[in-house]
C-alpha cells in the first residue's frame, strides 16, 4: 500500500452485520447505536453509514441474517429425519440442543420479535422463517401439527431461558409426543 491508501475490505460489510448482532445481544435494539456497532466491528464510524443508510436498515439486515442462519440450521436438522419418529427426535434435539438453547440466540430472538412487530419488512422475514420451518415439519406432520410444533420450538426455548425449573429433554419429548399424537392420522371422528 502506498500513500496511506487502504485496500478494499470486502468483508467489512459482513463484519458490521455480525457486530450488530453482538451489540443487539449485549444492549438490546434500543441500546444499539452506530458508534457501538463501529467499535464492535473495529471499523470507522463512517463505514457503518456507508454500507447502511439507516440504523433500522442495518438492524434489519442483521436480523435477516440471524433468521436465515437459524432457519438453515433447523432445516438441516429436519432433513436428517427419515420418518416420523426421527422427525420427533429431531424436534426434541432442536429444542433441547444448540439451535434455540443458547442464551445469545434466545436474546436475539426476543429482540427480533419485538423489532419485527414494529417494522413490516422484518415481520415479512419472520413470516418466511416460520414458513420454512413449517415446510420442513410438514414432511412428517399435517399443517396444524406442524404449526403447533413450530411454536413449541421457540416457546419452550423462551420459557426455559427464564424458568427456574426448565423442562429437560425427557419432558420435551413427552410434550412432542402428545402434540404429534393429535395430528390428522390419529384424529378420531
Amino acid at each position: 500500500m502506498s500513500g496511506g491508501t487502504k485496500r478494499n475490505d470486502p468483508e467489512r460489510r459482513q463484519r458490521i452485520i455480525e457486530a450488530t448482532l453482538d451489540v443487539v445481544a449485549e444492549y438490546g435494539v434500543t441500546g444499539t447505536t452506530h458508534r457501538r456497532i463501529a467499535a464492535a466491528a473495529a471499523v470507522p464510524l463512517g463505514s457503518v453509514t456507508y454500507y447502511f443508510a439507516t440504523l433500522d436498515d442495518l438492524i434489519a439486515a442483521a436480523f435477516l441474517q440471524l433468521a436465515e442462519q437459524s432457519s438453515e440450521e433447523f432445516a438441516k436438522r429436519m432433513a436428517m429425519a427419515g420418518d416420523r419418529d426421527s422427525a420427533k427426535a429431531a424436534i426434541v434435539a432442536i429444542i433441547a440442543g444448540s439451535i434455540w438453547a443458547t442464551p445469545r440466540t434466545l436474546l436475539l430472538s426476543y429482540e427480533l420479535y419485538a423489532f419485527a412487530a414494529r417494522h413490516p419488512p422484518v415481520a415479512a422475514v419472520m413470516r418466511r422463517w416460520m414458513s420454512n420451518s413449517r415446510a420442513a415439519l410438514e414432511r412428517f406432520f399435517d399443517p396444524l401439527t406442524a404449526r403447533a410444533l413450530d411454536a413449541l420450538v421457540e416457546g419452550i426455548g423462551i420459557h426455559n431461558s427464564i424458568d427456574t425449573e426448565p423442562l429437560d429433554e425427557d419432558a420435551i419429548r413427552m410434550i412432542v409426543d402428545r402434540i404429534t399424537g393429535m395430528d390428522n392420522s390419529m384424529r378420531q371422528n
